[in-house]
């Protein structure tokens, strides 16, 4: 594993301190980690950001268009949106090995495109049928894009792609939110004009990040073993064991923004303002620590530990949570706030963990096909995880929270234990 990235990583710092000697503005913001250090890194973002600004849109005002301009009622929404999820992810394998056969960049731009098209046909939408084809053509678009930029980020990323995507998921907190908010223009004027121009916006923002992309270099695919299978990443046991146990832990991602906001209005007596106020301090130490939390995480045995780390604080995290059930209501605040911040811990170390071992437990000529499996397990925790969430911590109060907090422990302990045994089987089959 580690041998195979010696080439990328004397390759990757040449390129990044020729481009960072010219000086200027440039390397001035590079110097601070505020962009990175090479061009095609800063294009990718680029491209990214502007997506997510997109998905950002997409997630603020897509349910109330459907609903309040469109006027269908929100349980065909929600079983059209939650379908439309689950079909999505099935492309995320076979388009994965796309990307690997034909090219990374190639593939994120095609789907981008498709995902930009279907977007703009919503605004056609008239009935729950034309609803599911439309919004199942999305999310099938969508877990593509997810699967070619898994080895775009591999490749440029190097020599520490973790780090990189660390970065990635930084600016896109960012992107996302300030699409959230343009949504709200639309959603405070509340017309069919105003919804049909949001629809649209995010069509638009998906063909801008299509063309930003052009302009990353082409990635050429890497050679296949010719014993090798075609489907690797299934017949994979540590790595597919590792999307389970990724995609349990991948549950903590709807404690802050599903869960701990209910919790808070129906259970404590925090102020109802408090629960915007959680979600910004979430967003803001994501946004300033995930790069940093990142830095030593290099190796699948660090990766390991760290998730190990992260599921002792999203244990310690669902405690204090769970405290704040009977506090008066400062109290509940400080100790919502200490909970938050032991939570967002745990958040960065589990995805500086995930991005990692994502890669590091690939072989370099699959990423793409390896990167689809994985994002199967967080696409099923997505859908798993709210009524879960609900069940146990909004239904069982505080025992509920700790049972959540005791499951993340257990899934963090067990990460090494796949990471070594994945070693074990690349020692015998290095092919």
């Amino acid at each position: 594993m580690d041998t195979s990235r010696q080439p990328e990583h004397s390759e990757g710092a040449e390129t990044a301190a020729a481009e960072v000697r010219g000086g200027g503005p440039a390397a001035w913001l590079v110097a601070r980690g505020l962009i990175p250090e090479t061009s095609p890194k800063r294009v990718f973002a680029a491209a990214t950001f502007v997506n997510q600004i997109g998905k950002g849109l997409f997630i603020a005002g897509a349910a109330l268009f459907f609903t309040r301009s469109v006027g269908l009622p929100v349980s065909q929404v929600g079983l059209a949106l939650g379908a439309a999820a689950l079909i999505g992810l099935a492309a995320g394998i076979p388009v994965g090995r796309l990307a690997d056969r034909r090219g990374p960049r190639e593939v994120f731009r095609l789907a981008v495109v498709v995902q930009a098209l279907a977007v703009a046909g919503l605004v056609f939408v008239q009935s729950f049928i034309s609803l599911v084809a439309c919004v199942c053509v999305v999310e099938l678009a969508t877990s593509a894009g997810t699967a070619a930029r898994g080895p775009l980020t591999r490749t440029l990323g190097a020599p520490n792609p973790t780090r990189y995507r660390s970065y990635l998921r930084a600016l896109n907190n960012i992107a996302v939110g300030c699409g959230a908010l343009a949504a709200g223009v639309a959603v405070q004027v509340d017309t069919r004009t105003a919804y049909v121009s949001l629809i649209l916006g995010t069509a638009v923002m998906f063909l801008l990040s299509a063309a930003v992309a052009s302009r990353i270099p082409s990635v050429a695919p890497k050679p296949v073993p010719p014993e090798g299978s075609r489907w690797p990443a299934l017949k994979d046991k540590p790595y597919v064991t590792l999307t389970a146990l990724d995609g349990i832990m991948t549950i903590q991602n709807q404690v802050l923004i599903f869960a701990l906001p209910l919790w808070i209005i129906g259970h404590t007596d925090a102020p109802r303002w408090f629960v915007g106020a959680s979600v910004a301090v979430n967003t803001a130490l994501v946004v300033c620590l995930q790069v940093r939390v990142s830095r030593g995480v290099v190796s699948n045995a660090s990766a390991g530990r760290v998730a190990r780390r992260a599921g002792v604080a999203f244990l310690l995290a669902t405690a204090l949570i769970a405290a704040a059930g009977g506090a008066p209501g400062w109290v509940a605040v400080v100790v919502i706030v200490l909970g938050v911040v032991v939570h967002t811990m745990g958040e960065l170390w589990h995805a500086a963990a995930s991005f990692e071992l994502s890669f590091g437990l690939a072989p370099e000529h699959a990423q793409g096909q390896y990167s689809g499996l994985f994002a199967i397990g967080q696409g099923l925790s997505n859908a798993v995880g709210p009524p879960l969430l609900g069940v146990l911590c909004l239904g069982w109060g505080e025992p509920g929270w700790l049972v959540v907090g005791a499951l993340l422990l257990v899934v963090g302990q067990f990460v090494p234990l796949v990471v070594r045994w994945s070693d074990r089987m690349r020692v015998h089959s290095p092919g």
